[in-house]
């Protein structure tokens, strides 16, 4: 009955709170139910940085895969910030959401705001996308992200291509992020298998951020001035070393490749400043979530991980059909 009762609060909120239409506006929005209906489910859904392209491709995702099963779909933005994304998750046992979805900012904060879901009575299901909960605390049904291990490994192979088998290379890193631990790690499983001559003379935590990045990859430039490649675990990682890279004259002279293929970053490999992307595709994440939701209210068993295929975009990928 409770759950009943706050069903229908909901779906007031689903009525008078539209759609968001630009995600720097909009801290919460529901998916818009047509007039008279009731959603079947609702799912409350907390995104760690929503003004991120990608998380705004993943939530497209998930907003049409929830449109088609008639789900209420509330999304939240986290803002970077774990405090704020506990609070959210609080917010969603008091609304008794039907399922929730975490991308979250603390891989092991996030731990007892699952175990708070887990606990609510009945016990509201939590599931994971991008980033996965490393906490021992808590249990989530089921994380969906790229494979990131396949990922990384996509762009140790560009970096080899580039570089041919010789040469010194940097990695501007993010090492808390359990994605990236997977990308540098299938980046370096192929630089051991295709290029075992290319060393890696550089490892810094840039924190994911275009501005450290650039100031983290200027030092590099200095401290190893025969540098040949780098490898940044997300596009701004990547385009913060190409300003870097530009200022130091070297602009197209060191083979940088980043992950996630933005259309800033398509438009440096266009020019050809960057080599290539590794490239995901966060609105199947979104919408493979949503299904994997479906079907744990159907009652089947989701796997324990669901990894989507992640892709390269080089140069010759210019022209082609984004997935």
């Amino acid at each position: 009955m409770k759950r009943a009762l706050a069903r229908v609060a909901l779906t007031l909120v689903g009525l008078i709170v539209p759609t968001a239409c630009s995600h720097a506006t909009s801290q919460s929005s529901a998916t818009a139910s047509p007039p008279g209906t009731v959603p079947k489910k609702y799912v409350g859904v907390s995104i760690q940085n929503r003004e991120a392209q990608f998380y705004q491709d993943m939530e497209s995702g998930m907003r049409s895969a929830a449109d088609k099963r008639g789900y209420g779909l509330i999304v939240v933005d986290a803002s970077r910030d774990n405090a704020k994304q506990q609070s959210q998750v609080e917010d969603f046992i008091s609304k008794r959401v039907d399922a929730i979805v975490l991308t979250p900012y603390d891989s092991q904060a996030i731990g007892s705001a699952i175990a708070e879901a887990n606990a609510a009575h009945p016990p509201i299901p939590v599931f994971t996308a991008d980033i996965a909960s490393t906490s021992s605390q808590g249990h989530v049904v089921s994380h969906i992200a790229s494979d990131n291990v396949q990922g990384g490994f996509e762009a140790g192979t560009l970096i080899c291509q580039a570089l041919g088998n010789s040469g010194s290379i940097a990695i501007v890193d993010e090492p808390e992020v359990t994605s990236v631990q997977d990308r540098v790690k299938g980046f370096k499983a192929a630089l051991a298998q295709r290029c075992p001559a290319v060393t890696i003379v550089a490892d810094v935590d840039s924190g994911g951020t275009r501005d450290k990045a650039s100031s983290d990859t200027g030092d590099i430039l200095q401290a190893h001035r025969d540098i040949k490649g780098i490898f940044g675990i997300n596009d701004d990682s990547a385009l913060g070393a190409l300003a870097a890279v530009r200022a130091a004259g070297l602009a197209g002279k060191v083979a940088i490749v980043g992950y996630d293929a933005t259309p800033e970053a398509r438009a440096a490999i266009a020019k050809g400043e960057m080599y290539g992307d590794a490239i995901q595709y966060p609105a199947k994440i979104g919408s493979t979530t949503i299904d994997v939701i479906a079907n744990y209210f159907a009652g089947k068993k989701p796997p324990p991980i669901v990894k989507i295929p992640v892709g390269t975009f080089t140069k010759a990928s210019l022209g082609q059909a984004s997935p």
